[in-house]
């Protein structure tokens, strides 16, 4: 059995880690599992997991003779999909903003290389019910799909949670008394396609931050992959970027909550069930000249829509307060996004395996273990 993974340019990270050490932890002797990488991520993978370079001739090889390829994102190189190979989909997000077919303004023939690979998938997954139809219909999915939650977010509901936060709080230098605020905004598409892929302002008033803030709290930067470059601070602020971290999960646990504009990171992020703020500067041009949204934000988000700095501050300040007053909105949010992640997406995934490259069918399985199927 030879596996394939890739995710997110070439990183060992996401719903494909998940499934890759869930798999390893079996012990199966027989299984070679080799991993798509880049010059620059090479160096983050565990020693002793086998690596190929992106876009090489041995990565065409590695997922030509694949019996299983197991990926969250497209993938954009050539190669063809040998008869009996599996390729597993998983996707890297719950979409707020419009995706692929759905969102407009990318460069021509953008989608070209995707398109392909999209035709090659066997079976996409759905992170919950509310997702489904939009990921199939974005990316002209016709085949299967299975709500199954996602692998990644198991993590926040593992016993182990509580010393995955010691351990990364104390990595990250952060004692006790600190409170960990997680900024986590997502990319612009002007800025990616014609200003060469820099990484939005940062909007948040630092001096403000710093003055009021700063001696009990750090702001947790975490730049979208899909931004290049990367953000100076000031000496002395109480910022760390923490883009580079491995594990997004890891974070959502170091930190005690979360400051979000239209990042999938906050679908995700509610499984913990910690206060989630909005910081939404530029939300009538995002949603309605860069990107758009499948969904009225201000009618379903779990926090509060912030529009400048000094609001978003005093939202930090007072955050028991906030997340008082948005207790009910927060729980519906949880109900619609977050009710799939129950730590064992991961089991349920594997389950699925070999039954959907049988059957053909989408799978839907819920937390009780029922499974429906139906032809899409």
């Amino acid at each position: 059995m030879r596996i394939t993974y890739f995710s997110f340019r070439g990183l060992y990270a996401d719903n494909p880690r998940a499934l890759y050490e869930a798999l390893a932890a079996r012990g199966d002797r027989e299984t070679e599992h080799t991993w798509l990488c880049t010059e620059k991520t090479r160096h983050t993978f565990p020693p002793d997991v086998g690596t190929v370079l992106y876009g090489t001739p041995e990565a065409r090889a590695a997922l030509e003779t694949a019996d299983l390829v197991i990926a969250n994102d497209c993938i954009s190189m050539p190669w063809t999909k040998r008869p009996g190979t599996f390729y597993l989909q998983t996707w890297h997000g719950t979409p707020l903003k419009r995706i692929h077919h759905d969102a407009e303004g990318g460069p021509e023939g953008w989608l070209t290389n995707a398109d392909l690979d999209v035709a090659r998938w066997d079976l996409l997954l759905s992170p919950n019910a509310a997702t489904t139809d939009r990921l199939g219909g974005a990316f002209g999915h016709r085949g299967p799909i299975a709500e199954t939650g996602y692998p990644r977010n198991d993590l926040l509901s593992s016993p182990r949670r509580d010393a995955v936060r010691k351990e990364v709080r104390a990595d990250l230098g952060l004692d006790d008394g600190r409170t960990a605020v997680l900024y986590t905004p997502t990319w612009r598409d002007d800025l990616v396609f014609q200003g060469g892929g820099e990484a939005p302002p940062l909007a948040i008033d630092l001096a403000a931050f710093t003055a009021r803030l700063g001696e009990d709290h750090v702001l947790l930067l975490r730049l979208h992959n899909m931004v290049v470059g990367r953000l100076e601070f000031p000496p002395g602020a109480p910022v760390v970027d923490v883009s580079d971290h491995l594990d997004v999960a890891e974070l959502y646990l170091a930190a005690d909550m979360m400051v979000t504009d239209y990042s999938s990171t906050m679908f995700d992020f509610a499984v913990t069930g910690k206060p989630v703020l909005f910081f939404v500067y530029d939300l009538a041009r995002y949603r309605d000249q860069l990107r758009g949204f499948y969904f009225d934000l201000a009618a379903v988000a779990p926090g509060p829509l912030l529009a400048t700095s000094d609001e978003l501050i005093d939202a930090i300040a007072g955050v028991d307060a906030v997340a008082a007053k948005h207790a009910g909105r927060y729980a519906r949010f949880r109900e619609t996004f977050c009710h799939l992640e129950d730590g064992s997406a991961t089991e349920r995934v594997l389950d699925l395996l070999p039954t959907a490259a049988a059957s053909g069918h989408t799978t839907s399985t819920n937390p009780e273990g029922d499974d429906v199927r139906a032809d899409r």
